[in-house]
């Protein structure tokens, strides 16, 4: 039976050469990446087509999500953060579809990779970043000088307050996988002891309920955490926004 670990492991699917040294290919993740873009656009795109005024269940569900992660938007960056929603709205239903998708069996979670978060978090910093800057100047410096610090400390607070600013892809991608990678590694755990004890007779099956009930909640709890996580991500992302916006407060 397989480890835990192995989940994880990325392989060739097709390979196209070499690099440097460094293979190219489209591998298993960058398969899992591909269907969690197509079925959260086929998602958005079959409930949101022919829209009513009395919506049915799907429409009501894809309306919800927009409207919670407006709602979340506004609340940390206020109404001009708006102009970011599409790049939000993007971030969360990829990172909600994709932790979803890793629950099936046999799926690939592409959330349980630093790499991914990373780059994730790499685009939101680069965008509060570079708007930040060319938004407002000089004065988007005024973030790693908060109000009210007298002057006498900045010697100390900014440096303390630039290293916590170029931390942010870190805490913000780490978040994200370490929560995932942990909870499959302790799901596969439960359903590996599930399987062994199950091959040792009636003994074996009895004792294999414990665990079985286990998995079985951890599988529920696992769900409640991509949702989670994926509203973590995207509140972080909003909060960071409001930064470009709003550098001074």
């Amino acid at each position: 039976m397989a480890g835990p670990i192995e989940q994880f492991e990325i392989k060739s699917l097709v390979s196209f050469g070499e690099i440097g040294g460094w293979e190219i290919a489209f591998t298993n993740s960058s398969a899992y990446m591909v269907v969690t873009v197509v079925v959260a656009s086929v998602f958005l795109f079959l409930s949101t087509n022919g829209r009513k005024l009395v919506p049915n269940r799907w429409q009501s569900s894809s309306e919800m999500l927009y409207e919670f992660v407006a709602k979340t938007l506004r609340d940390n960056a206020g109404e001009q953060g708006m102009r970011f929603f599409p790049l939000v709205f993007s971030l969360f239903m990829f990172v909600l579809v994709a932790n979803l998708i890793g629950i099936f069996p046999y799926a690939f979670t592409v959330t349980s990779h630093l790499i991914v978060t990373f780059a994730l978090a790499m685009i939101v910093f680069c965008t509060v970043t570079l708007y930040g800057i060319v938004r407002n100047g000089f004065g988007f410096f005024r973030l790693f000088m908060p109000g009210g610090v007298p002057l006498v400390l900045a010697p100390i607070i900014v440096p303390i307050e630039m290293v916590s600013y170029i931390s942010r892809p870190i805490s913000h991608s780490v978040r994200l996988f370490s929560v995932m990678l942990a909870g499959h590694i302790t799901l596969k755990v439960f359903a590996g002891f599930v399987v062994s004890l199950g091959g040792f007779g009636a003994i074996g099956i009895l004792g294999a309920l414990l665990p079985l009930a286990m998995t079985v909640a951890l599988t529920a709890l696992e769900m409640m955490m991509s949702v989670i996580q994926a509203y973590v991500f995207t509140m972080l992302t909003c909060m960071y926004l409001n930064d470009a916006l709003h550098p001074g407060h």
